[in-house]
């Protein structure tokens, strides 16, 4: 196996002893050079098969036969256009699947395979004092989470909604919401949590690549997404055992079972999620319950080892081994 990426990709680091890496700069969809040398490391390398991963990576590969099975991953719904050149596609959700035969593409060559999570260490009691102090969480707050890109996309500004409409405390304690993440809509949901009264109540520390240990001090996970293809969040929270809340978007409402492993309300609807937000943390029993379901389904569906016994018997079944 051989991982080929861009110079400077985030990735080498995590590949570094595990993998060979070669770095081929993929400049853009007309890179007449990466196309040629794609082709060439593909055809000339003794594989059998080559799956790309990101849509330049796919529409720069262009294969003569199937001699090399090229296989297109999409995570999110994407113009099928120029992905049709591949021989098979996987989608990481049924719903992307569905996208994918409604263009067209023979449901034959069209196969889902999640993603997976791999839960670290649980943090000490100490640990997880230390780092709600470091959050802003006042001693013996509810601490709710949510973790994302900060887009229109993403919901944000109906979470700061639906807060606004809680009461001081639930069950007896105060609550403190905590918003990780970067973008386009930082300065605008800032302004918007002060406008809405909330600026003692929110802690906004940024992005970070590792939010693990910020899972970990949570009571409650919230993704309000209006559009989520997967929700990789929702994954994160069930192996860091927080209970998932979620808008019915595309991906928490494949994911989530109400009820069972997760909540979920429609999108967009404040008062609902405000209701679902003061229900939960007043019901420790329902919490549990959610936070155990969760991560079950992690280990039984999620996990490193089975999505890759996925891939392996997608790959010994495309090429015959």
């Amino acid at each position: 196996m051989t991982a080929v990426l861009p110079p400077g990709s985030p990735l080498e680091a995590m590949l570094e002893g595990r993998v060979p890496v070669l770095r081929v700069p993929m400049r853009g969809l007309w890179d007449l050079a990466a196309r040629r040398r794609l082709r060439r490391l593909a055809l000339s390398g003794g594989v059998p098969l080559v799956q790309t991963w990101m849509g330049r990576a796919t529409r720069l590969l262009r294969l003569p036969s199937r001699r090399v099975v090229h296989v297109a991953r999409l995570g999110g719904y994407y113009d099928v256009k120029g992905y049709r050149h591949a021989h098979a596609w996987i989608g990481n959700t049924r719903g992307i699947c569905d996208h994918l035969l409604a263009a067209g593409l023979p449901a034959s060559r069209v196969f889902h395979i999640g993603n997976f999570y791999r839960p670290p260490p649980p943090l000490t009691g100490e640990q997880r004092a230390v780092l709600r102090r470091g959050l802003g969480v006042p001693e013996g707050a509810w601490m709710i989470f949510a973790l994302g890109r900060l887009h229109p996309n993403k919901g944000f500004d109906t979470l700061l909604e639906a807060l606004s409409r809680l009461p001081e405390t639930i069950a007896g304690r105060p609550w403190h919401m905590v918003i990780a993440g970067e973008g386009p809509l930082g300065t605008e949901l800032r302004e918007a949590g002060r406008r809405l009264g909330l600026e003692q109540r929110l802690t906004w520390p940024g992005w970070n690549p590792e939010p693990a240990p910020w899972y970990q001090v949570a009571d409650l996970f919230v993704c309000p997404s209006r559009h989520e293809p997967l929700g990789n969040v929702i994954l994160e929270a069930w192996g860091n055992r927080v209970p998932v809340l979620a808008c019915a978007s595309q991906g928490p409402s494949e994911l989530i079972r109400p009820g069972r492993d997760g909540m979920l309300v429609p999108v967009d609807r404040p008062p609902a999620l405000a209701r679902a937000i003061a229900d939960l943390l007043g019901e420790e029993a329902l919490r549990e319950g959610l936070v155990e379901a969760g991560f079950r389904r992690l280990e039984e569906e999620f996990s490193v080892e089975v999505i890759l016994e996925r891939y392996r018997d997608l790959y010994e079944r495309l090429t015959g081994a």
